[in-house]
């Protein structure tokens, strides 16, 4: 509802507008998903422990570990499936809601970009310190071209205190730089006021296109980028943080049912709605300890890959301890 309002002033039209809100759902849906399903279990086992039906099934023989496997093989396989859904799905549809805020919102519109990086071709890295979308100029710039055979041999490598694009040549135009050929142990040197690069793929329009957020690319992608940062002399710790952070999340729906499957199924004054708060407070302090734990990681205090899982590892503990209590 919040969008509303730019939506007005923006004049647009309606099909626009319900196109937007139709490719937000995929990412509420991720949100959701471990509050949905751990409100699906506090609903039946809590239904089922107020009744006395729960003490009835143990009464019978059957342990409270053999009635849980149900709930968690259903959302272990509800799990896997977030990977895929938050993975591909959620991107593609993010990809198509930012593109209508830019578009036709006009909001994060990008007029100039800091920090570019990206790869040209399968064998080539360029690197924009700094673009100005006003006259198409590039600030900074390394080109860096590999070994088709050998992609951690750099055999060809230019740097430019700027680059213009020519709209006559349709070429990029490198000025006061330097060109470098590497040759085995043999290098050479050419120092240049202008250069005409004629090979490069990209246009003006598409270096501000290249800087997708990590919310528009799937898993392979994002996965490519953090590999593509790395081979630039850049920082990947954010890039591999949000990488796996999609898939623990995903796994965040069996960690808060297996710990709150203990918890609905003590009987407690009030019934469902004591367990619901408690659930709900539950899922909270899970999605706190997960920020709280990337703010560590992204300021370089924990590995990506602990910084992602941790808060799983946690709940996951707590939540088998709790049910090795109640097994006994």
């Amino acid at each position: 509802m919040e969008k509303l309002g730019y939506f007005i002033d923006q004049e647009v039209p309606t099909k626009i507008i319900v196109q937007y809100y139709v490719v937000f759902i995929p990412e509420i849906i991720r949100l959701m998903l471990p509050v949905s399903v751990l409100l699906g279990t506090l609903f039946t086992v809590g239904k089922l422990s107020n009744l006395n039906e729960l003490t009835a099934i143990q009464a019978s023989g059957i342990s409270f570990v053999r009635f849980s496997i149900p709930f968690l093989v259903t959302t272990l396989i509800i799990s896997f499936a977030a990977i895929y859904f938050g993975g591909y799905v959620v991107p593609k549809a993010n990809k198509q809601r930012i593109s209508i805020e830019r578009n036709d919102l006009k909001k994060g519109l990008i007029y100039s970009g800091s920090n570019i990086y990206f790869q040209d071709k399968v064998n080539r890295i360029v690197t924009i310190d700094y673009f100005n979308t006003n006259d198409n100029r590039a600030n900074r710039v390394s080109i860096q071209e590999f070994n088709t055979k050998n992609l951690t041999e750099m055999i060809h490598r230019i740097d430019a205190r700027k680059m213009i694009f020519d709209s006559t040549s349709q070429s990029w135009v490198a000025q006061k730089g330097v060109e470098r050929f590497f040759l085995g142990n043999k290098d050479s040197v050419n120092k240049f006021e202008k250069l005409l690069i004629s090979d490069l793929s990209f246009k003006p329009e598409d270096v501000i296109k290249k800087q997708r957020k990590p919310d528009e690319m799937p898993l392979d992608e994002l996965k490519e980028y953090a590999k593509n940062q790395l081979a630039t002399g850049n920082d990947p710790t954010r890039i591999e943080i949000e990488y796996h952070s999609r898939i623990a999340f995903a796994f965040a729906s069996f960690v808060v049912v297996l710990f709150g499957l203990t918890i609905s199924a003590n009987k407690r004054k009030g019934g469902l709605a004591v367990h619901f708060g408690i659930n709900v407070l539950i899922v909270f302090i899970y999605l706190i300890f997960m920020k709280i734990s990337q703010a560590f990681g992204k300021n370089g205090i924990m590995h990506p890959i602990l910084t992602a899982w941790i808060a799983n590892l946690v709940f996951l503990t707590v939540g088998i301890v709790n049910f090795i209590r109640l097994k006994k």
